[in-house]
């Protein structure tokens, strides 16, 4: 495993990221949840991202219960604020960052977090006053650093300016050889402010693992097939998606790395990704995906890839 720094921070992490949406919060027993933990931390894996949300608490919870026996200054933890957590508990506003970090740290069982991330804007509280309850988690030591995802360019710019605020460490963007919106103007604004990308869905949800066949069903074992985690893959299994992705698996063997490998080394190939946010529903997914850190893509093989994508 390599590492990198989280933007300008003293903060390093490492270039695979354990995520915890769908797996941790309830999408796969539990027993198979501690043990991908445990497998990530035993590949060098010292970045765990959570939600206060992903399953109402319940990532938190586990990675509070799995973690006890880790030594905390191992590991970087991340978890994020911002959607509901009941009818009357959402947000950004300051009363809500209060009440969601401290209820986040109960469940972490720690005094801290590395990073604390808005999961998205909030319209309806005045950013002046979410920068300052941020600022105020980090000047406390409840927070190391502070962080957004999917933000616009204007939000960004509009929290660089605000009056002793602290600024913003990282950036939490979709990102995937399928989805390269970021590229345009979110990269090169953090580039500017010295904000890291820690990107999530490098693999679109496993689509670029080429698992999916186009005209076939989704296999029985995979998130497309899962009830309770395919409600946002939709848009990746489509047979045009599909068969583009099977256009790279020649690109992948030509390289000597599997598709999965190809893709996640693709998106580490910029200095502007800090890590690449994976999940996990078994620990032999981790032993094949943490590989592709370290891989160097060379111009001909990410020329193929845009032409296969083309």
């Amino acid at each position: 495993m390599e590492y990198r720094s989280l933007g300008r921070s003293n903060i390093r992490v490492s270039e695979i990221a354990l995520g915890s949406w769908l797996t941790l919060a309830g999408g796969i027993e539990r027993s198979q949840a501690e043990a991908c933990v445990r497998r990530a931390l035993d590949l060098g894996i010292n970045f765990i991202d959570t939600a206060h949300e992903y399953g109402r608490g319940a990532a938190e919870s586990l990675l509070g219960d799995v973690l006890q026996s880790t030594d905390r200054s191992s590991y970087v933890l991340a978890t994020k604020v911002f959607f509901p957590m009941s009818d009357d508990d959402k947000g950004l506003s300051a009363p809500q960052i209060r009440k969601q970090l401290d209820a986040s740290l109960r469940r972490l069982r720690t005094d801290h977090v590395d990073l604390y991330q808005c999961h998205r804007y909030d319209d309806d509280t005045p950013l002046e006053e979410t920068m300052t309850a941020l600022t105020e988690a980090v000047r406390q030591g409840k927070a190391r650093a502070i962080g957004f995802s999917e933000w616009s360019p204007d939000q960004i710019a509009a929290a660089r300016d605000v009056a002793d605020a602290e600024p913003f460490t990282s950036s939490q963007p979709m990102y995937s050889m399928l989805w390269r919106r970021p590229e345009s103007k979110v990269f090169p604004l953090c580039r500017e402010l010295g904000i890291g990308q820690i990107v999530f869905s490098p693999l679109a949800q496993g689509v670029l693992t080429g698992k999916y066949r186009p005209s076939q069903p989704p296999p029985p074992d995979s998130r497309a097939a899962n009830e309770s985690m395919s409600a946002f893959i939709g848009g990746f299994t489509n047979d045009a998606v599909l068969e583009k992705v099977q256009r790279l698996a020649p690109v992948a063997a030509a390289a000597g790395v599997s598709l999965a490998q190809l893709a996640i080394a693709w998106v580490l190939r910029t200095s502007d990704v800090s890590s690449a946010i994976i999940g996990a529903s078994r620990p032999e997914q981790l032993d094949e995906n943490t590989a592709a850190s370290g891989i160097t893509l060379d111009n001909d093989t990410l020329a193929a890839i845009d032409e296969a994508l083309a």
